[in-house]
């Protein structure tokens, strides 16, 4: 690596070097190499090691480098790429789905899920929890949010809970009829609990997709897909509009 004179710049210095290393990166580094330790780095590029840390840890937050205990700062592989589904008449847990069932309870819905179904909230719901697992490796955790009246056949099975359980309100699911999906996506924090399945500390940034099912004029349930913002890039096919939404407008784009 070369380099660089920081002095001019009107952008913050940590910023300038991040473009540059993750130019070198690119060019002078394999992946799974080790870089040299940060006081050989700083001096190169003429740096204060904070200066130098604030841009390691942003390349870091951008799926760049990995930080391995023992080891030291690596190159990352390349983000996987992770399609998201959008064909309109698909359950979760159709043909083809890479999803782990984990878990099934019954839980009182956040607010803001409770909203998506047209309701104030306070009514128990099924709630599957799965696992997106691509290349061994685990890169999103999903809740399904099912009320009963969507399911109203699944009274029948015995198992309370667990991966059963799961695996049953999907069955129940997929005999209704789908008249479509809607989807959100938007970028949050990891909660405790998806950060333990993702190998992530609580509150690295996470990309969340909200879908809608639908039928009949009405949601029928409600995914909520915490994906890896650091080792996933999400691609959708072309069917449906992309919809951005701002504060006090919105605006559709094909």
């Amino acid at each position: 690596m070369g380099t660089t004179q920081l002095e001019s710049v009107p952008e913050p210095k940590y910023w300038h070097l991040k473009t540059v290393l993750s130019e070198a990166l690119d060019s002078d580094f394999s992946v799974g190499e080790i870089l040299p330790n940060e006081r050989d780095l700083a001096a190169r590029f003429g740096v204060a090691r904070a200066t130098l840390r604030q841009a390691l840890e942003q390349l870091e937050l951008e799926g760049r480098l990995q930080r391995r205990r023992g080891v030291g700062t690596t190159v990352a592989p390349p983000r996987t790429a992770v399609p998201v589904a959008t064909a309109q008449h698909d359950w979760p847990g159709a043909p083809g789905d890479d999803w782990q069932t984990a878990d099934a309870t019954t839980a009182v819905p956040p607010t803001a899920v409770a909203g998506l179904f047209g309701t104030a909230g306070g009514e128990e719901m099924h709630v599957v929890r799965r696992i997106r697992v691509t290349h061994g490796q685990a890169v999103a955790a999903e809740l399904l949010y099912v009320p009963a009246g969507s399911v109203p056949e699944l009274s029948a099975i015995d198992v309370p809970s667990g991966p059963a359980r799961g695996r049953a309100v999907l069955r129940e699911l997929r005999r209704l009829g789908l008249e479509g999906q809607d989807r959100a996506v938007e970028l949050g924090s990891a909660r405790a609990d998806d950060a333990k399945e993702l190998d992530r500390l609580p509150g690295a940034p996470v990309l969340v997709v909200t879908t809608r099912f639908h039928a009949d004029g009405r949601t029928l349930a409600v995914s909520v897909a915490t994906y890896r913002a650091d080792t996933c890039r999400l691609t959708f096919g072309d069917s449906g509009d992309l919809e951005i939404s701002h504060t006090a407008q919105q605006r559709q784009a094909s």
